[in-house]
């Protein structure tokens, strides 16, 4: 097994690949998390990228996309049928390919940065009872 490595973080999220190694793959299918890495056995369960990259993705290719249909709206006023062929599937396009290669990023992002979720601290006295409040 090998320790952590300097691997980029552009290099291993976008090809998504074990972020410790760089070899395993990140995923089964398209974006279904695999539970660990084939090659050095990372466990994945730290990752946790949430809705993170499907978020950023659509409010980044909404403005676009948006804006092509407006435009196309206004310039040929064309039937609904006409944005539901062209718009639509432009959305689409935009969207799907890159949601593999961002989610690896973040999984990769949270590994190197050593993300955690969030805990309170509780502070005790020196008695060991909790601080009280201020």
């Amino acid at each position: 097994m090998q320790g952590t490595t300097d691997l980029s973080l552009l290099s291993v999220g976008l090809r998504c690949r074990c972020p410790r190694c760089g070899e395993g793959r990140l995923f089964d299918g398209f974006i279904t998390l695999r539970p660990r890495c084939e090659a050095c056995g990372l466990d994945y369960g730290f990752a946790d990228p949430a809705d993170g990259p499907a978020f950023f993705i659509m409010m980044t290719m909404a403005f676009p996309v948006t804006a092509f249909g407006i435009w196309l709206e206004l310039t040929y006023d064309p039937p609904v049928w006409i944005h539901a062929i062209s718009t639509l599937p432009l959305l689409l396009l935009a969207c799907v390919p890159i949601i593999r290669p961002l989610k690896g990023f973040f999984i990769a992002s949270q590994y190197i940065h050593k993300a955690e979720e969030g805990r309170f601290e509780v502070r005790k006295a020196p008695d060991g009872d909790p601080a009280p409040k201020d």
